[in-house]
């Protein structure tokens, strides 16, 4: 039984239909990718997914439960949690608060819980512990990135939502961002990663889907689809 399946998903805005007719799963444990061009769905899945966005048609299961109608942050309960598209730090509030404010989403039931969760992120973002006490808006761009990961990371998710995480940090950055994404996955985390680097991304994931104007259009393991030359010559600028 998959962790996460989506069943005939359609979201629409108004009139628009932005995704038609998905079904997707991710097993437990696994790197699962969306790629596809800008306006193709990817985002408006993972809204879907996380309770942000209605469905017009189908249903998402997780964990074996229908979790169609529940609240966003009844979901959260449940373990899926996401790091949004555009990273959504509090500007005004410390690192440190930051990451709190991912811990107040999901009770702990011990400070040694709560303590050990911390001292795992800060592992993970040597960076985040170095600027605790920083104010989140006057971090830069990768550093951001790493704090809303970390948020992220305090709820413990069971499933962790990455939208975009590489979107305009440099190239070295992103290297990093994406080796920090790869140990979460090996350390058990099962993720689900929208993404428009595609060669990152494909390269790390164990199954992706490629949705183009709001369907799945192609899927498989990560590294075929590297080696897909329609997949390199559309998504990688490889002839």
């Amino acid at each position: 039984m998959p962790l996460l399946e989506l069943k005939d998903v359609s979201v629409a805005y108004g009139r628009i239909e932005a995704v038609r007719g998905i079904s997707i799963t991710v097993e437990e444990g696994e790197l699962v990718t969306l790629i596809g061009a800008n306006g193709a769905g990817k985002t408006t899945t993972m809204r879907a997914i996380s309770g942000i966005r209605p469905l017009a048609q189908g249903s998402i299961w997780f964990d074996g439960a229908d979790i169609s109608k529940m609240k966003a942050h009844e979901r959260v309960l449940h373990g899926v949690i996401q790091a949004p598209e555009g990273r959504g730090v509090f500007p005004g509030m410390t690192v440190l608060e930051n990451l709190e404010m991912g811990a107040y989403a999901r009770v702990f039931k011990t400070k040694a819980e709560h303590d050990a969760t911390l001292a795992r992120v800060f592992e993970l973002f040597p960076r985040l512990d170095e600027r605790k006490s920083q104010v989140g808006g006057t971090m830069s761009g990768g550093e951001q990135q790493m704090l809303a990961i970390g948020r992220a990371l305090m709820a413990r998710p069971r499933l962790l939502l990455l939208d975009e995480p590489s979107m305009g940090l440099a190239p070295m950055v992103i290297q990093q961002i994406f080796r920090i994404i790869t140990e979460i996955n090996d350390s058990g985390t099962t993720i689900l990663l929208v993404e428009q680097n595609a060669q990152q991304a494909l390269s790390r994931s164990d199954r992706a889907y490629i949705l183009e104007t709001g369907e799945v259009v192609t899927s498989g393991e990560g590294k075929a689809l590297l080696a897909d030359p329609a997949v390199k010559q559309a998504y990688l600028g490889v002839a």
